[in-house]
């Protein structure tokens, strides 16, 4: 059996992320975290995460209800982000904290959940001073 290469896949256009109240979510994304609102379409709402579409939706479908993507927003200070959000009433699993160490940089996170379920973080690498 002969096979055609793969092309190399592309940079990511798009994510999808299921959502029980459109009006809420796109409150949160808009207002909450400053997510820029490109435009909404009935039960669809699109967002630009820096040339990356965030599409989030009421799903038709009840089989993409159930799926969700975790969003990783790299942030320059994790700390000041986690404070900025907390002021504003997002409900964080824990604050800041280092999940990963090498020789190079810190990796620093911090979970939230959007009102919806739906599990997100903030994310800041940090170069280790040598």
């Amino acid at each position: 059996m002969t096979t055609t290469p793969m092309q190399p896949l592309g940079p990511l256009m798009q994510i999808a992320m299921p959502v029980q109240d459109i009006e809420r979510a796109v409150e949160f994304y808009r207002d909450t975290l400053g997510v820029p609102f490109l435009f909404q379409a009935g039960n669809l709402a699109f967002f630009n995460l820096d040339g990356v579409r965030l599409m989030i939706e009421v799903p038709e479908d009840a089989g993409f209800a159930k799926h969700a993507s975790v969003l990783y927003f790299r942030v320059p200070n994790v700390e000041d982000a986690h404070a900025a959000l907390l002021s504003k009433g997002v409900n964080f699993e824990a604050g800041p904290h280092i999940v990963h160490r090498d020789e190079r940089m810190e990796l620093w996170m911090a979970f939230f959940h959007d009102g919806e379920g739906n599990m997100h973080a903030l994310a800041a690498e940090v170069p280790l001073e040598r």
